[in-house]
């Protein structure tokens, strides 16, 4: 398992952004910021990125461990893991905002506005709504996910369809700029970090306001806890699922 090495992250900040990472200029860049700094975190030797392996390309490959650095649509790698977790052991790495600062560019004038905090902010999980997408592969022992809390600086291109061009507007660039917390699911026991501790026999209702996510987020998490037996069924309150936490479940792949 990775130690958490906030001096090694801020390191891979600093490297990325003095240069050696190609910018080509607005809706240009070659590889966005957040992952490129992931990237050197995770593996500084870049002999071990951009790997072809079985067919695919890796993020990094480093003898029989594969690292992905994926920020969303996990739906993308099925194919990927579907080849590589038969040979390899697999790690997903999935940066999360923990504090999020936006900026605005107006592309047609090039001004950026000031930064200003977001009111949201970001929970280990996010993850699940991605887990979903790869549930099949979630036992396979080969396959784990590390979480990065990162804050972060968020620029967005004022191109959307409101009148102040916000809302549908495209994301340009994610700047990491403090490493928080990390969580690794090495195991299906790991899993277990998302049931607060006072959960006892409870609804997805109940979840989701002990956890903050919205219910339909509150539900997709305890569907996949569920399929993995970290949470069992325990009949129902009226339309919805009782979930319990599992006694023999979720102790190992």
């Amino acid at each position: 398992m990775h130690i958490m090495d906030r001096k090694t992250f801020n390191q891979s900040i600093t490297k990325i952004l003095s240069g050696e990472h190609e910018n080509h200029g607005i809706g240009t860049l070659s590889e966005k910021t957040l992952h490129a700094v992931v990237k050197n975190y995770v593996e500084p030797d870049k002999t071990y990125h951009e790997v072809p392996v079985l067919g695919y390309v890796a993020d990094i490959c480093r003898g029989r461990n594969i690292y992905e650095i994926q920020t969303a649509n996990f739906h993308t790698m099925r194919k990927k893991l579907e080849i590589f977790l038969k040979e390899f052991h697999v790690t997903i790495v999935y940066p999360v905002p923990a504090v999020k600062w936006l900026r605005w560019i107006d592309e047609e004038t090039g001004e950026i506005t000031k930064r200003r905090k977001s009111p949201k902010k970001g929970t280990p999980s996010e993850v699940f709504k991605e887990l979903y997408k790869i549930k099949p592969f979630l036992k396979s022992p080969n396959l784990s996910v590390w979480i990065l809390m990162i804050d972060m600086e968020e620029s967005r291109l004022l191109n959307g369809w409101s009148e102040d061009r916000k809302k549908g507007s495209c994301r340009y660039d994610r700047i990491p700029l403090e490493l928080r917390e990390e969580h690794h699911l090495e195991c299906i026991q790991d899993y277990r970090m998302f049931i607060p501790p006072e959960m006892d026999c409870f609804t997805s209702k109940d979840y989701a306001k002990a956890t903050n996510l919205t219910v339909k987020r509150a539900q997709t998490a305890l569907n996949i806890l569920y399929s993995l037996g970290v949470v069992d069924r325990a009949g129902k309150k009226g339309r919805s699922y009782l979930y319990t936490v599992s006694d023999t479940g979720g102790d190992s792949i």
